[in-house]
């Protein structure tokens, strides 16, 4: 555990740190100094007879509308107040904790023009555990997540709900219970608390180091398949990656080669009259390498944007300016986590097909259905067709959320990119991929069982080991679903993967 400090750039692991392991926040003093600056100049401008939006004006297609100076303060509450719609589901706690990390990040580069205090409470916050409760549905991705950031607002004022030790309370309640009090917004507050990409950015840091190690359980799963099914690893070699020398398809190979050390079983077919394997099995490395690219799109986006201050207007108190922009407008991150659904769906689509082959007597010489009386036992038959039925949701859910826009308030905002979406939407994809390769890893060992006395490599015979731990080998008809269900939990928790590189060592 290790602090995480306000004011310069966040790294994705800060961010899953303080949102899943309580890493503590730190706001220091130099980071304070340039937050005040900011602060000092906002304060002069609130008081005057200039036009700054969202400071004396009123925003969106009001932007014309000059607010008095006496009724700035109660605009920043009204902003919060009007702007808390949510519908939907609740974030997690952790997702929510992502996010105002997020947000206190931005705000602490010193130039959204709000006061130390407000970002100090932000930090006690995160630190004694109170979480706001938001409603997920809302955000356009411009002017960043106006909807979800304006509900989680609403507990720094005292209102709304959160989450402290488990608990629901109100705001004031959640506050109270820290030992904090509800701050007061002034000048500039509620509108910076609003803007910025702070929802796409937390809840899709979290998606992405859950997708990173899905992609090491696809190449886990994957060579259990491909020892099953009596395939080679030839296709893994490193001459062949050499002359194609995709970052993603080289690491993806390297597992393959690591996985699959020592087998037995390829190597007791090793001059055997088979030329090739089928892509499921031969292209692996490919096809999973290509889903790596894609995270490494949607990880290099996302390095950026946790850096970034993505307010507006943002405050440049060296040159007396407040210019208004687009820095909330989440495009960027719209495209980059489309990006990943796509690519994290191939994942699901390549390892259903392996599925098949481990059960279909038409293309395998395994017990069809593996099970152990064909006929009178159906086996893992529904297993593929649950893998089927996940695979085609999610062709379904790869249709990318940014390739639409409706124009919003009045039709000022009039291209607006929907990244809140593209990121809940590959969140639903993950969860469906981390099915399927449970899916897989439960008919795998089933067929590696039928395999014997031939013996798998060393990184599959430890995901065997993995998955006899928890799912008996199958003697008999049972209910599918129970085998399956202890089977995902090792998947999401990475506990697959954890065994299988304490075999092997570290996988790319």
């Amino acid at each position: 555990m290790r602090p995480v400090v306000l004011g310069g750039a966040l790294t994705p692991e800060d961010v899953v740190g303080v949102a899943r392991a309580g890493w503590p926040v730190v706001f220091p003093d130099d980071a304070e100094r340039r937050v005040a600056q900011a602060r000092a100049f906002v304060d002069r401008l609130g008081e005057s007879d200039a036009l700054a939006y969202g400071i004396t004006t009123g925003v969106g297609k009001l932007k014309d509308v000059q607010i008095p100076v006496a009724e700035r303060r109660a605009l920043q509450l009204n902003l919060v107040r009007s702007h808390a719609a949510g519908l939907g589901p609740t974030m997690s706690v952790p997702e929510s904790r992502a996010m105002w990390l997020c947000l206190a990040a931005s705000l602490a580069r010193g130039h959204s023009g709000v006061r130390p205090a407000l970002v100090r409470l932000l930090a006690d916050c995160l630190n004694l555990g109170v979480s706001p409760m938001v409603p997920e549905w809302g955000s356009l991705g411009a002017s960043g997540d106006l909807i979800p950031l304006a509900h989680a607002a609403l507990v720094l004022v005292g209102e709304g709900e959160a989450w402290v030790e488990g608990r629901r309370l109100a705001g004031s309640a959640a506050l109270a219970a820290a030992g904090l009090a509800p701050i007061t917004l002034e000048a500039k507050e509620g509108l910076a608390l609003l803007n910025g990409t702070h929802q796409m950015s937390g809840v899709g840091t979290l998606l992405l180091a859950d997708a990173a190690t899905a992609l090491k359980c696809a190449d886990v799963t994957g060579c259990m398949s491909l020892e099953a099914l009596m395939g080679t690893n030839t296709a893994a070699d490193a001459r062949l990656h050499a002359l194609r020398p995709h970052p993603g398809q080289g690491a993806a190979a390297a597992n393959v080669r690591r996985l699959t050390t020592a087998s037995g079983i390829i190597a007791s077919h090793a001059d055997c009259h088979r030329v090739q394997d089928a892509y499921s099995l031969r292209c692996l490395p490919q096809v999973h390498g290509a889903a790596r690219e894609a995270h490494a799109f949607a990880r290099a986006v996302l390095v950026r944007e946790l850096a970034s201050v993505t307010d507006n207007p943002l405050v440049f108190p060296a040159d007396g300016l407040v210019l208004s922009g687009g820095n909330f407008h989440g495009q960027p991150l719209a495209l980059a986590f489309d990006t990943l659904a796509i690519g994290l769906g191939y994942l699901a689509g390549i390892a259903e097909r392996r599925v098949d082959r481990l059960v279909n007597p038409l293309v395998s010489e395994l017990p069809a259905f593996l099970a152990p009386d064909g006929g009178l036992q159906s086996g893992y038959m529904l297993a593929q067709y649950q893998a089927a039925a996940l695979a085609s949701e999610v062709k379904a859910l790869a249709h990318p959320a940014s390739a639409d826009s409706i124009p919003t308030s009045g039709n000022q905002e009039d291209f607006v990119p929907m990244g809140a979406a593209a990121v809940r939407k590959c969140r639903e994809v993950l969860q469906r991929v981390r099915a399927v390769l449970a899916i897989e890893a439960v008919c795998a060992a089933q067929a590696l069982d039928l395999r014997a006395p031939l013996q798998p490599g060393r990184g599959s015979a430890a995901a065997r080991a993995a998955v006899r731990a928890r799912v008996p080998a199958l003697k008999e008809d049972r209910v599918v679903r129970d085998d399956l269900a202890a089977a995902l939990v090792l998947v999401e928790d990475g506990s697959l993967v954890a065994a299988v590189e304490a075999a092997v060592g570290p996988l790319e």
